[in-house]
């Protein structure tokens, strides 16, 4: 059993724990939610080492071994198997016991250190490290690659399969999702739910937290809460507590009338049955957790646009993919991703975009926001479109050297006049306190973006985008660095949204409460995908199930 009595923990001069408790019991996989700034990593360091505490006991079994991901990005030319074979750490240990009985000439500590190598489990371990490698996205081709030979985040992909190769007693997990997609997060689920030891887990998606975790730990102001269950039963019960706050009753209840509000009018129109139902029953959702919503840190909300062309937009026989590298020889052809899309998107859709990793979603939002070219035919866009586009990686659409006050400004100026916002929305003043309302306020509006984290910078995107007053949002990984209540915030904003809205996400609870229908590429097309997420998980499991089974049967070839 892990305990935590009466524990001070500061970073610098914060105390980010006062004098709190809390017990982690064996085979609890423990959800650790709070803020961003709450102290969770610094509780991570308390609980891998890394830190100590500053007052009261802390105590965790010393027979435990523990695995969790490096955050270091490998640089090494070994093979993605091999790397992940050495996270085995019993393994590895029986290795050097091998190579020191051999090098002693003892017989008898041969023996031994033979058969603890067959019991560290030497004979399966290339088999072990490839399942989960292949689990987590990578092909049956890329096995024997060099980690080197991969990008960042599939780097860190391996770090995670090789902290989940380590035979542990608690598993610390500090956001594992972050560079997964939908397929590869379905996988790590089902491991997790497999995984007998203990696990803490950090993370802001709340639908991984509700599968894989069976308690709940809160830092809410430098104190520990715990609570029985998972994420959605630690947000009824803590909404509860908050309703009984009198403090916070009156904004609670302005919060619960505007969705209310909302759910009302939607209801008196509600001849458009699919798309009607959908958001009623999501922001039904949402008000039961208005408290938790109340006491977010940033809310939000899109204007109603000027204009709703229908249809958005159409694609006739188009195709997505990518232009030749600048290095590449004269003739060399575009590389085709997706062919012959012939899809409408209408005023007022709600789209979500499904697709294994590598399949081309994040190509298809890139070029339907013109940020790529289609190699063959063309998008024909309705009069008065205006797109707002979230770039996955944040920095496509954000200068690293300017400040949030010059990105508007700039803004200002690449908007046509005929579509800026009216009033003083377009002067300094009224661009700061715009910036205001999305929390960049005082010396803020002044810091130069590359310095900000991952949260502020996705908040600065998304406040440019609400400026432009777009009819179409292209949302590619919208909620990467926002924390579990701006996710539930950006769900109302999109479900009070009046125009159209095409969303790739690997978040289950932002799809869910805002598409009504889903489009999957895969194997070079884009197509309606019947059914909702849940059937979608099961398609995934079963590709995940056959790709396991073509490893296997390439092993036996190679091995016979």
């Amino acid at each position: 059993m892990i305990t935590i009595k009466n524990v001070t923990l500061r970073r610098g001069t914060k105390i980010v724990l006062n004098s709190t408790n809390a017990t982690i019991n064996p085979g609890e996989k423990v959800g650790l939610v709070g803020r961003n700034g709450a102290g969770k990593s610094s509780l991570f360091a308390l609980l891998n080492g890394s830190i100590h505490e500053d007052g009261g006991e802390f105590f965790i079994p010393p027979q435990w071994k523990m695995a969790q991901v490096a955050q270091d990005m490998p640089e090494t030319d070994q093979s993605a198997t091999d790397f992940v074979i050495e996270g085995d750490t019993v393994l590895l240990e029986a290795r050097e016991a091998v190579a020191e009985a051999e090098a002693s000439d003892d017989g008898m500590a041969m023996a031994h250190a033979y058969m603890a190598l067959h019991d560290a489990g030497e004979h399966d371990a290339p088999a072990r490290a490839q399942a989960l490698i292949l689990g987590l996205g990578f092909s049956v081709a890329e096995l024997s690659n060099p980690v080197n030979s991969f990008s960042g985040g599939w780097r860190m992909r391996l770090q995670l399969a090789r902290a989940l190769m380590c035979p542990s007693d608690l598993l610390l997990l500090d956001e594992p999702t972050n560079h997964l997609d939908l397929d590869a997060l379905v996988w790590l689920e089902a491991w997790l739910k497999r995984y007998e030891g203990t696990m803490v887990v950090i993370s802001h998606d709340r639908e991984f937290l509700d599968a894989v975790t069976n308690v709940t730990l809160h830092i809410d102001s430098a104190k520990l809460v715990r609570y029985g269950g998972n994420y959605s039963k630690f947000e009824d019960m803590r909404a509860e507590q908050m309703l009984l706050q009198t403090a916070s009753l009156a904004k609670q209840a302005d919060k619960i009338a505007h969705l209310q509000k909302f759910i009302d009018r939607f209801k008196a129109s509600a001849a458009k049955a699919k798309q009607a139902q959908s958001r009623v029953k999501a922001l039904d959702r949402m008000v039961k957790i208005a408290p938790v919503l109340a006491d977010a840190e940033f809310q939000f909300e899109f204007k109603e646009p000027n204009n709703l062309p229908n249809p958005m937009l159409s694609m006739l026989n188009t195709s997505f993919g990518y232009p030749p590298r600048e290095d590449a020889p004269a003739g060399a052809e575009s590389t085709v991703i997706v062919k012959n899309i012939n899809r409408s998107v209408l005023a007022g859709q709600r789209i979500g975009i499904l697709g294994a990793n590598g399949q081309g979603k994040s190509t298809v939002v890139k070029t339907i926001a013109e940020a790529l070219t289609p190699t063959h035919g063309e998008i024909t866009k309705g009069k008065g479109l205006t797109i707002g586009y979230f770039a996955q990686q944040e920095l496509d659409v954000l200068r690293p050297i300017d400040t949030p006050l010059e990105h508007m400004l700039r803004l200002v100026k690449e908007t046509p006049v005929n579509m800026r916002p009216s009033g003083n929305d377009c002067r300094e003043q009224g661009l700061r306190n715009f910036l205001g309302t999305f929390n960049f306020g005082g010396e803020m509006i002044h810091q130069q973006v590359g310095s900000m984290s991952g949260g502020e910078k996705a908040r600065l995107v998304l406040c440019m985008i609400v400026w432009q007053r777009p009819n179409l949002l292209l949302l590619d990984e919208p909620t990467n660095h926002l924390d579990l209540s701006t996710r539930e915030a950006l769900g109302v904003a999109l479900n009070e949204f009046e125009g159209t809205v095409m969303l790739v996400s690997h978040d289950r609870a932002l799809l869910r409460a805002v598409c009504d229908e889903f489009w999957l590429v895969a194997d070079g097309a884009v197509e309606p995908f019947e059914g909702d997420l849940d059937d979608y998980q099961v398609y995934l499991l079963d590709q995940a199930k056959r790709a396991r089974e073509a490893a296997s049967a390439a092993q036996k070839k190679l091995a016979a």
